[in-house]
């Protein structure tokens, strides 16, 4: 008998698997390093303190913790976050109901104005509200002359944070709530009207618990929006935990006892309260929540408050409403264009407007205590003029450019991984949703320590917190902490592919790689540059982060609104300093409110919408151009005497 000897196959790879394992290896290394060990080096910095002595003392900051002042820091966040769940529903509710629900006049014109707070947060919002209501605001000053006795100080503390806040904080009810009030079914409504209800046990027995899901969700993040405050509390001179934390990272031993630990600590409470927070939603969301609607489903008709008295009550209180949101609005922009002496004394002078503040350089000229006349060359410095400024601008479009479409990629590989691999891919979406257990502070807080060292052999022993590098922090941690947003979003638009299409490609020959590319990219690619624009939005003007990692050499926008009118004036130096901070704030509306207007104006339109705007600018632009061309008798004349 006779054998043939066969040739033994040879080992070969395919390029995808290999691809696959690569990218699997490199998140396992991005996870681990990026996300895990920072964070288990935070919380192991609490038990490693060491004493005078330099013996271990575990129990050390625990100690510290309740003997000491820190346990004032986590009550005053729990006390914020508390009134801040009551006032912000109270509030955000009742406009959503002014403007959605009942009939009430102008309610569109309302709505524009409860919905501010969309295009501007954070720093600058807090910057509107202390130029109304700080020491020498416009409205603090009117108070103060009107009643000499007055505190001008009123406006710092809980009080000023809780005010600001809760008009802060209404964004989301506006976004969020009022979808579920138009979601609701008119039929029944309708029905409980006929039964002989009255508008309000209609509202509250029929309308509310159908909120409520809703109403959960909200109250939650509310809670965690408290907890985590930063803006508001650094600027308005109120003690809670993450002020309290960025203030200990930058500390030494030398100054006070071991800070490190101390804000380690802090920031585990903060992240304990964060986990069973979220641990609660996700637990009542399982629970699922069902309406039951009619077949047909009817549009929300607006209700008619019949009572005369509640009727004129309800007007007022959401015009009264419309004025706490408006005015620093108003005021900022208007005075945006005033000069700077106008701006510091707080009063309008209409007959005097300038441009100054956004473009330009001017000297100024100021009288010494000798009697002599002094000029400063270039003091008076508009927002694009300005080095600080310009420079902050430059570093946050930049770092939330990069930031913003490194979470959309990371987060579009992984879902179209999630998609295919079911049993692996659940522990990918669960990784990158981690981040959302941690309030963001915390992630800061362990980069900035744990990077801050040249033993960290992943990053082939860099010092990341080291000057120039501290950019490449900030954009890591930018990048984490949206990963979780931007996967909810994205992995959304993953249900609308049609998996025909993916077979189709693939029975024409088509490569994974060609077939993504080609066919779902092309599907999901308006949702991901919406998650883009919604990304950069919030970290363009990001304070709490930045403030973390507060360097010279990563200084962004918001920490240099912040800091704007500090030494404002002082010999001569910066004294449009307020100039640009009205300014500034303007610009970041402008730049939110056009973003805003491109992910759900342009981009909220289907085929059918785009098409027929796009044919009435066309009509437009006709009319426009017969208004500049002759008649046709006229061109005809023109014609035979030519």
């Amino acid at each position: 008998m006779q054998h043939t000897l066969q040739a033994p196959k040879k080992w070969r790879v395919k390029p995808e698997k290999l691809v696959r394992v690569l990218g699997v290896l490199f998140f396992v290394y991005l996870f681990f390093g990026f996300m895990l060990i920072p964070c288990l080096n935070t919380l192991t910095q609490i038990f490693t303190t060491k004493d005078a002595a330099g013996n271990t003392d575990p129990w050390a900051v625990i100690r510290f913790f309740f003997a000491g002042s820190m346990g004032k820091y986590v009550l005053n966040s729990l006390k914020l976050a508390l009134c801040l769940v009551v006032t912000v529903n109270v509030v955000g509710v009742s406009s959503v109901l002014l403007t959605e629900y009942f009939d009430i006049k102008g309610a569109k014109i309302l709505r524009m104005g409860y919905m501010t707070t969309l295009i501007y947060s954070g720093v600058a919002l807090v910057t509107g509200y202390l130029f109304l209501y700080d020491k020498d605001g416009m409205i603090t000053t009117l108070l103060v002359n009107a009643f000499p006795g007055m505190n001008p100080n009123w406006f710092s503390g809980f009080n000023a944070v809780l005010f600001t806040m809760t008009f802060a904080c209404t964004s989301n009810h506006m976004l969020f709530l009022r979808n579920a009030i138009r979601g609701i079914d008119y039929n029944t409504v309708e029905a409980a009207r006929n039964l002989g209800a009255k508008p309000f046990k209609v509202l509250w027995k029929v309308v509310f618990p159908t909120l409520i899901p809703t109403m959960f969700s909200l109250t939650i993040m509310t809670f965690i929006t408290g907890l985590c405050a930063m803006s508001a509390p650094t600027l308005l001179g109120f003690d809670s935990i993450n002020p309290e934390i960025v203030r200990l990272a930058g500390s030494s031993i030398a100054d006070e006892a071991f800070p490190q630990a101390r804000a380690a600590l802090l920031s585990i409470i903060l992240a304990s309260f964060t986990i069973i927070l979220l641990t609660a939603l996700s637990a009542y969301e399982r629970k699922g929540h069902y309406l039951s609607v009619s077949k047909t489903k009817a549009k929300l008709v607006k209700q008619k408050i019949t009572n005369p008295v509640a009727n004129v009550f309800a007007h007022i209180y959401a015009y009264v409403l419309f004025i706490i949101y408006m005015t620093p609005v108003v005021m900022i922009v208007v005075f945006s264009f005033q000069t700077y002496g106008a701006i510091r004394m707080k009063k309008l002078d209409v007959s005097n407007w300038t441009l100054l503040n956004f473009f330009g350089q001017a000297d100024y000229e100021y009288l010494t205590s000798r009697g002599t006349t002094k000029t400063r060359v270039g003091s008076i410095s508009g927002l694009f003029n300005n080095d600080a400024t310009l420079g902050g601008i430059k570093l946050s479009f930049l770092l939330s450019i990069l930031a913003a479409a490194l979470a959309c990629i990371i987060v579009v590989v992984a879902c179209n991984y999630i998609f295919k691999h079911k049993k692996t891919g659940v522990a990918l979406e669960y990784s990158l949703l981690f981040p959302w257990l941690l309030p963001t502070i915390l992630i800061c807080y362990s980069y900035r320590t744990f990077f801050n060292s040249d033993d960290i052999f992943y990053v082939f022993n860099n010092n990341l917190y080291f000057m120039n590098n501290v950019k490449f922090l900030i954009i890591l941690a930018y990048t984490v902490v949206r990963l979780p947003f931007s996967l909810r979003m994205i992995k959304a638009s993953f249900y609308a592919i049609d998996e025909e299409l993916e077979d189709a490609a693939k029975n024409l020959g088509a490569s994974p790689l060609r077939t993504f590319t080609k066919v779902k990219l092309p599907i999901i690619l308006p949702s991901v540059l919406a998650v883009f624009a919604l990304n950069f939005n919030y970290l363009f003007t990001e304070y709490d982060m930045s403030a973390t990692f507060a360097s010279s050499y990563g200084t962004s926008y918001a920490m240099v609104i912040q800091s704007m009118c500090q030494d404002e004036g002082l010999y001569g130096y910066n004294i449009n300093a307020s100039g640009r901070r009205c300014a500034s704030t303007v610009f970041i509306m402008i730049v939110s409110g056009l973003i805003l207007y491109l992910v759900y104006g342009i981009g909220a339109r289907d085929l059918a919408e785009r098409i027929d705007a796009r044919n009435r600018w066309k009509k437009r632009g006709k009319r426009i151009s017969a208004l500049f061309r002759p008649s046709k008798a006229v061109a005809e004349e023109e014609e035979k005497l030519t």
